[in-house]
């Protein structure tokens, strides 16, 4: 394939500066139509952002010859419907995370692309971010000798009259753990592999929609996870951190609030580091996203990695 030319589906809020523009900033990429229900707002995306064709239904654009992959940007409830589409036809897919509404969603979509060989990523940006990036750097050299324990802390006053879609499990799978936590997970699965053990609970009248959540998680080499999350917190007790201390030293690190910031402490002192991030934030992960369905690169997040973060984020609720 010599040049991608993306079909877009759904083109809400994450694709205006996170993702959309980045296709186009990609060596070998382009995006060639965009879909989304409200034909009004599905011409006013491709206006602004100068793309040539839009739809009001997906499968006018899955069926557009111009388009030879498909970027799914929609709520999580359609990823699988859309994905295994895509997939019939063909096409290579990168979905939006979580991958699917539910861990048997996932696993369906993890199906279809063995079955077919088509290629599929899932979009876990964070795995190229610098300061993500760094710190995986850091753990393979050593730096803070055997990891031993990782402590990771999303405490946050969540309002939910602006919640929107991600406070109904039935387009959004869960809460606000299921929308955030993910980024997490996949960045703890891409730093220890996957787990041995994960158990955990949430509470809530709807355990898929919790506002606290526990668990920990036993990686190879002994390495030990406590997480907890909590999405009713005052606002005087909000955190966000996740420290990794090894038997030389401690990472420690933010996902969201500060997340270009990294704190590395040895028995030599304490270091602090700064790092620069995209304007696009996932224009890193979409570039390696288009060597891989060019055949010129690994795939930098697979569908398979995907499948067990929901696996272990469906373990921590108690699910």
């Amino acid at each position: 394939m010599d040049r991608i030319n993306w079909g877009i589906i759904g083109c809400g809020n994450v694709t205006e500066v996170k993702s959309g523009p980045a296709f186009r900033l990609t060596a070998h990429s382009d995006v060639t139509a965009v879909m989304r229900r409200n034909r009004e707002l599905a011409a006013d995306y491709a206006q602004r952002h100068q793309v040539d064709r839009y739809y009001d239904d997906a499968t006018d654009l899955l069926n557009d010859p111009h388009v030879n992959a498909i970027y799914i940007a929609t709520p999580p409830d359609s990823h699988e419907a859309y994905a295994l589409a895509a997939i019939e036809k063909g096409l290579p897919v990168y979905i939006e995370k979580p991958v699917g509404i539910n861990l048997a969603a996932a696993r369906r979509i993890a199906a279809a692309v063995s079955a077919s060989g088509v290629r599929a990523s899932v979009a876990h940006y964070r795995r190229r971010l610098p300061v993500f990036v760094r710190v995986k750097e850091l753990l393979e050299e050593g730096y803070i000798g055997q990891v031993r324990h990782v402590d990771l802390r999303l405490w946050k006053t969540s309002p939910t009259e602006n919640a929107g879609w991600r406070l109904d499990p039935t387009l959004s799978g869960g809460g606000f753990f299921h929308d955030l936590a993910p980024h997490q997970l996949d960045i703890l699965l891409d730093y220890f592999g996957k787990p041995l053990k994960v158990s955990g609970i949430g509470t809530g009248e709807d355990p898929r929609v919790a506002g606290q959540v526990s668990g920990q998680v036993l990686f190879n080499n002994g390495i030990l996870f406590n997480g907890s999350w909590n999405f009713i917190a005052p606002p005087h007790m909000n955190a966000d951190y996740c420290t990794i201390t090894g038997d030389a030293g401690t990472i420690r690190f933010h996902f969201f609030r500060d997340f270009h910031l990294l704190t590395v402490e040895t028995a030599t002192g304490t270091e602090n580091f700064s790092f620069d991030t995209p304007a696009h934030v996932q224009a890193p992960l979409i570039a390696e996203v288009v060597q891989y369905f060019r055949g010129e690169g690994l795939n930098p997040v697979s569908v398979t990695d995907a499948v067990t973060g929901m696996e272990m984020m469906e373990q921590l609720l108690g699910l």
